[in-house]
């Protein structure tokens, strides 16, 4: 089980082939980072390459939220913490933050809903008992933390009131 004390990260490197004309990391490469980290977390609940095989199981993504902070650099060294917000029988809610080099603010933060799923099938199914023991235990540990900075916001522009004639 995880230490309680402890989220859960994933570390890369900002690499060449990821950066825009500007410079700085491309929009898409945020969320594959966000990728590789979930697929960490896939890991650590239980769900490795092997045993997503074995059992024909896998995790799928419903939705995916990302709030682009600060730009980042080609050689930056980021670090992604995640947490569970949230889960059900067949569902993980998780909230990430990325952080480049020894940064203390994150440089982006996302949400994503993921599907555990059969592959035979495809078709949505509860957790096997032992991930599900483990993703309880991560939920349980990450719900005493404060609340996730960037979690739940809603994209769009305020409405403009209708103009009155008269």
């Amino acid at each position: 089980m995880p230490d309680p004390a402890s989220l859960p990260c994933y570390r890369d490197t900002v690499r060449a082939e990821w950066v825009d004309y500007n410079g700085h990391l491309r929009d898409a490469f945020y969320m594959l980072i966000f990728s590789f980290a979930t697929d960490a977390l896939i890991d650590e609940i239980g769900l490795p390459d092997p045993v997503r095989k074995e059992r024909g199981r896998s995790i799928y993504t419903l939705e995916a939220h990302i709030n682009y902070l600060h730009e980042i650099k080609e050689g930056a060294s980021v670090r992604v913490d995640m947490r569970v917000l949230g889960h059900d029988a067949k569902r993980l809610h998780l909230y990430l933050e990325m952080f480049a080099d020894d940064g203390v603010e994150p440089v982006a933060a996302g949400e994503q809903m993921l599907l555990h799923v059969d592959t035979s099938g495809p078709r949505a199914v509860a957790f096997d008992l032992d991930v599900a023991t483990r993703v309880r235990a991560l939920a349980d540990a990450h719900a005493v933390l404060p609340a996730a900075g960037f979690a739940g916001r809603v994209i769009g522009l305020p409405r403009k009131a209708p103009r009155s004639e008269g």
